[in-house]
C-alpha cells in the first residue's frame, strides 16, 4: 500500500466530461449524474484500506447530499489486471452489498482519472452547479480506521457548495492508496 496525498483545490477548474459504463448496466456522463446544485466525483476502488474504512460513510453522505441537490458518482480507475479485487464483477458486488445510492463506473482506459489528475483512492472532487471545482479534500479525519465522531469535512463542504456555489477556503487533502496505473 502506497500512501498518497491529493493536490489542493484548484477553485473554478471545470469538470471534464466522461462516458463510462456503470455496474448498473448503464452509461454515465456529467449530464446524467450532476444534480441541480452540484456534483461529487469520487475516485475509489474495492481493495484500498482507506476506502474500505470510510465506504459506509461515503454512502451515507452521498445519500444525504442527494436531498440537497448534489449528484454523485464513484469511478474506479485502477488496473484490475494488477488488483483482481478491483475487477468489474467485484465492483458490482461491492455496490450491491454496500447499497450504493450513486453510480459506480469503470474507467478502463484510465483516461478520466488522468483528465481529473486523480492521485489516490479515495480522491474527492466537489463541483458547484456550474461544474466548477469547489472542493478537493478529505471525507473526514479517518484514514485506515474510522475516527469516532469525526467532523464531516466533505459533507459540510458540499452543503456549503449547494447553498452558496462556493466551497470552503480551508480544505484538508485526502490521503489514500495511489492510483494503480497500467504499465
Amino acid at each position: 500500500m502506497v500512501s498518497t496525498e491529493t493536490k489542493v483545490c484548484d477553485f473554478g477548474w471545470q469538470a471534464v466530461d466522461f462516458d463510462l459504463p456503470g455496474v448498473d448496466g448503464k452509461r454515465h456522463s456529467l449530464a446524467s449524474v450532476r444534480g441541480p446544485n452540484g456534483l461529487l466525483v469520487m475516485f475509489i476502488c474495492n481493495h484500498c484500506p482507506y476506502v474500505k474504512a470510510v465506504l459506509d460513510r461515503i454512502v451515507r453522505d452521498c445519500t444525504e447530499l442527494a436531498t440537497h441537490g448534489i449528484g454523485s458518482i464513484a469511478i474506479m480507475s485502477n488496473d484490475p489486471a494488477a488488483y483482481a479485487e478491483d475487477s468489474f464483477d467485484n465492483m458490482q458486488r461491492v455496490a450491491r452489498e454496500r447499497k450504493f445510492s450513486f453510480p459506480y463506473a469503470f474507467d478502463e482506459t484510465q483516461a478520466v482519472a488522468k483528465a481529473y489528475d486523480a492521485q489516490c483512492t479515495p480522491d474527492f472532487f466537489g463541483f458547484n452547479a456550474k461544474l466548477e471545482l469547489q472542493y478537493r479534500g478529505r471525507l473526514d479525519a479517518s484514514r485506515t480506521s474510522p475516527v469516532p465522531d469525526a467532523r464531516r469535512d466533505l459533507f459540510e463542504a458540499m452543503l456549503q457548495v449547494a447553498r452558496t456555489g462556493t466551497g470552503p477556503k480551508d480544505q484538508v487533502a485526502s490521503i489514500g492508496c495511489s492510483i494503480k496505473w497500467k504499465a
